[in-house]
């Protein structure tokens, strides 16, 4: 990670992996806005008075970058974040991701040249801007070749309309083989890797982490605090906090055993005690210490939460804090990475 200081403010900025690119330590994830969408609106559904208030905040406390797809209640998340950035759009970097299908017509998924043409012009209108500066694929397609969705980003970065690329949710063999292509083409190479990290799931660090190390890569870090898990109100002996993600069955990947989350909020909360500082507060401070994290995507569903969540910049936790909560976050590693890392002295962990 690059770390080039401070600003007026508390916020820090960071090299977007090799690309010279400037970003917040901190971005803004816009999947709360709009909330037309069964899946969607489980994530928040602000409109366009409350999201202009959230990016007002974004861009007073320096945020920079700001993060949509167009999957995102089917476009209206684009649509409310170019109302709410127009007339300063030079003040922002938008990011926003395409893969997933947007409608029944055939082609309208996927990496195909078509289809991720379309996605651009659609992304474009919506957001009310003529150029990306970052345009990432949001999952990857096994039913296109590599060689031809990279081909078809270095026609859209050669037109003016994107500027960086990258991906999301990749495997490590899937990104390594994209990078190699982008190499032996002389097209440009992904920036940045959108993943999903935090205390409560951390195989980033088994493969893609040590990758992207190696090739200098960027972590757009997104899910970090698991779905408001770690936000501390999750607690042993209590209900799960209602209209939550989780109450309402929005929460991502595979279940967490109860005593390994309780154990780690736990530790959140004596964390947060010692410092003076909320659990997210310290859950994303935590994100913002370890190897190759440009930037940390945060998800508010309102000014109280964005508030508490930008709080988690102009301090960090102490070594002895950082190793408290590495270790109760700790869970099994599987092959071959426990093999590899019983040879530290040539196979070294990314992080302790």
């Amino acid at each position: 990670m690059s770390y080039l200081g401070k600003g007026e403010n508390t916020m820090e900025y960071r090299v977007l992996g090799r690309s010279g690119l400037n970003v917040s330590a901190l971005s803004f994830g816009t999947g709360t806005f709009g909330g037309n969408h069964e899946f969607f609106g489980k994530w928040g559904r602000s409109d366009l008075a409350e999201a202009t208030r959230l990016v007002d905040l974004c861009l007073e406390a320096g945020v920079n970058l700001f993060d949509t797809a167009d999957v995102y209640s089917h476009g209206q998340s684009e649509e409310i974040l170019g109302a709410a950035l127009k007339g300063r759009r030079d003040k922002a970097l938008i990011s926003t991701k395409a893969s997933f299908r947007m409608s029944g017509e055939t082609n309208d998924v996927g990496h195909s040249r078509h289809h991720l043409m379309r996605s651009v012009e659609g992304s474009l209108k919506r957001l009310g801007t003529d150029y990306l500066d970052l345009f990432i694929l949001h999952g990857f397609d096994a039913k296109t070749a590599v060689d031809e969705t990279l081909r078809t980003l270095d026609a859209l970065v050669q037109s003016g309309k994107v500027r960086e690329t990258g991906c999301s949710n990749y495997s490590g063999w899937h990104l390594m083989k994209a990078l190699g292509e982008a190499k032996h083409h002389g097209w440009p190479r992904f920036t940045v890797q959108q993943v999903h990290y935090s205390l409560l799931r951390r195989e980033l660090e088994w493969e893609l982490m040590p990758l992207a190390l190696d090739q200098n890569v960027g972590s757009m870090v997104w899910g970090p605090l698991s779905q408001g898990r770690l936000s501390g109100k999750f607690r042993r002996g209590q209900p799960i906090p209602h209209g939550s993600r989780v109450d309402q069955g929005a929460a991502e990947g595979p279940d967490v055993p109860d005593e390994f989350l309780y154990t780690l909020v736990d530790t959140l909360w004596l964390v947060a005690t010692e410092t003076g500082k909320s659990c997210s507060q310290v859950a994303l401070n935590w994100l913002l210490q370890r190897p190759t994290v440009s930037t940390v995507v945060l998800g508010a569903r309102n000014e109280e939460q964005l508030k508490d969540n930008l709080g988690a910049v102009g301090w960090n936790l102490s070594a002895e804090q950082v190793a408290r909560l590495d270790a109760v976050s700790q869970t099994p590693t599987i092959y071959p990475y426990w093999h590899q890392w019983g040879f530290g002295e040539r196979n070294p962990k990314p992080v302790k």
